[in-house]
């Protein structure tokens, strides 16, 4: 059975979204899971338990920056961030972006979004989405105040994951599936509601070959059970 980064897969043509569950048998298991994402998102009244709320404890540390699965990851040397959901440590271990957005609120597709990946002891996957509408002189770049850095040409960076995200980190969780091949679950997903601001010149260095959009269609929602809290712990 071939592994995902043995198959060649990409968004357009025979090797497109569409085609993904037909190029290898892991893939096509990947793709038997009945929830997949991304979907359509929609406001709503808060609903939910107060213990589904997420706490965020992010750190500065350092990361490196790779080019696989048709985009650009910010990988971190070192599990120190982590995300607390049912009292579960979720490490934080991988940082990357889809254009345009994937998911879509109230029926918007935004210019990017951010992927946080982590991952808990029993190797099971919750993904938190950001989305941002790319700004020509303003939005977050890089604020040297905080004590970020990045250096692309030594391919070495540091921040604190939560610069990223907003303020009010009101969201939405639901259960889904990985996005890119091979696009298995159940993967707890969360999508902040609080659309960011990104000065687009941070995209440049990291950009390369991925100017092409590379975002999964809107998948069935299928009656899944979607919650909506209006703000998270910290």
């Amino acid at each position: 059975m071939k592994k995902n980064m043995d198959v060649e897969w990409g968004y357009s043509g025979d090797r497109g979204p569409e085609h993904w569950a037909e190029l290898c048998d892991w893939f096509a298991k990947g793709a038997a899971f009945s929830l997949q994402s991304p979907i359509q998102l929609t406001t709503c009244e808060e609903t939910g338990e107060s213990s589904e709320t997420l706490s965020f404890h992010y750190e500065r540390q350092r990361f490196t920056d790779k080019e696989f699965k048709n985009t650009i990851h910010l990988v971190p040397y070192d599990q120190f961030s982590y995300i607390e959901f049912k009292d579960q440590k979720f490490y934080l271990t991988d940082i990357h972006f889809h254009m345009p957005s994937e998911h879509l609120i109230n029926g918007k597709q935004e210019d990017i979004e951010f992927h946080f990946v982590h991952m808990n002891a029993k190797k099971e996957n919750l993904v938190v989405g950001v989305m941002y509408h790319l700004a020509t002189g303003e939005g977050w770049l890089y604020d040297r105040e905080n004590g970020d850095s990045w250096d692309v040409e030594k391919h070495e960076h540091w921040t604190n994951p939560i610069v990223l995200f907003p303020e009010q980190k009101s969201h939405y969780h639901y259960v889904g599936s990985l996005t890119t091949p091979p696009t298995s679950g159940p993967i707890q997903w969360f999508v902040m509601d609080q659309i960011q601001k990104l000065n687009k010149d941070f995209l440049i260095p990291f950009k390369g070959q991925y100017a092409q959009p590379n975002n999964r269609p809107i998948q069935p929602l299928k009656n899944r059970e979607i919650n909506y809290y209006t703000e998270a712990n910290q």
